[in-house]
């Protein structure tokens, strides 16, 4: 009987400490975060483009900057993409051990955000179903979902969007441990030059140190959302993305490759602990158009 009222206290106890989520909010800010992401620049883009503008010294990179910044007050204001390129749609989902969810499968309630909000709002659809035979789901689905147990009881969402020309130029390199960090600097300036006006330039440029390839890629696309003007918590990767900023600025590349000072907007590192052995190094060229928001429930 005393273990039988202990377990019901402990389930009772623990039930408290628990909060139900249903999938469906989930879906409901998916589908508002892919509305404010598609028509308006992130947080901090535009007055960093300004600041750009003020500072580049030719007179077509000038331009380029002017053009983007009326193109981003064009699309906000009138509710229409900032790009034709709607993009592929991934999700970042934090979820708190103390959360427990409801309805339909989270899988399921993404991707019908999703869908929802690509046919509502006449975003196009970029998706195909298969990589060889190339159909398009119609959809824009399946969205790239990558979810992660932490504590607590809330659940954070990361959307970010990403289009096709500077998604084709991500690149990775496996460094030797022995490398030194000059290496990596040379390698990213190097990528970024040979990529040219493809990306869409001025980047922002999101660098993954560490971990193993596919966790290096991933830290790299989760790196451009740590927020325009934020500074890396350890000085020794501030002063990296800093050093990298300089080299990259220095290929002459400049906005939508015309030339100038501004071939990358910022660089965001996220790095990781990995093998003993190896030392990978991935990088993510996003365009202008920095797509991405967050939320959390």
């Amino acid at each position: 009987m005393y273990c039988a009222a202990f377990n019901a206290e402990m389930v009772t106890i623990m039930a408290k400490k628990s909060r139900e989520i249903n999938t469906g909010e989930i879906g409901d800010a998916i589908e508002q975060m892919i509305r404010e992401a598609s028509f308006d620049l992130g947080p901090g883009v535009e007055s960093l483009f300004s600041d750009i503008m003020r500072k580049e010294n030719k007179g077509l990179s000038r331009e380029t900057m002017h053009i983007l910044l009326d193109n981003a007050r064009i699309a906000r204001e009138e509710n229409i993409p900032l790009c034709q390129d709607c993009g592929s749609v991934t999700v970042f989902i934090e979820l708190g051990q103390q959360v427990q969810l409801t309805g339909s499968l989270l899988e399921d309630a993404v991707n019908d955000a999703v869908s929802r909000a690509y046919s509502n709002l006449y975003l196009r659809k970029s998706i195909v179903a298969d990589p060889l035979r190339r159909d398009n789901t119609g959809t824009n689905t399946p969205a790239f979902i990558h979810c992660d147990i932490v504590a607590g009881d809330r659940v954070k969402i990361y959307l970010y969007l990403k289009g096709g020309g500077s998604e084709n130029m991500t690149d990775i390199h496996m460094f030797r441990p022995t490398d030194p960090v000059e290496d990596i600097i040379a390698y990213i300036a190097s990528a970024v030059k040979q990529a040219g006006p493809n990306p869409c330039p001025p980047l922002f440029l999101g660098v993954g140190i560490g971990g193993t390839a596919d966790a290096a890629v991933i830290n790299s696309r989760r790196a451009v959302m740590r927020g325009i003007g934020s500074v890396h918590a350890d000085p020794f990767y501030a002063d990296l993305e800093t050093r990298i900023l300089d080299e990259v600025n220095r290929t002459g590349v400049g906005p939508l490759g015309f030339g100038g000072a501004a071939t990358a907007a910022a660089v965001f590192i996220r790095e990781a602990p990995c093998h003993i052995a190896t030392l990978p190094v991935a990088l993510n060229m996003n365009c202008h158009s920095l797509r991405y928001r967050i939320v959390e429930l």
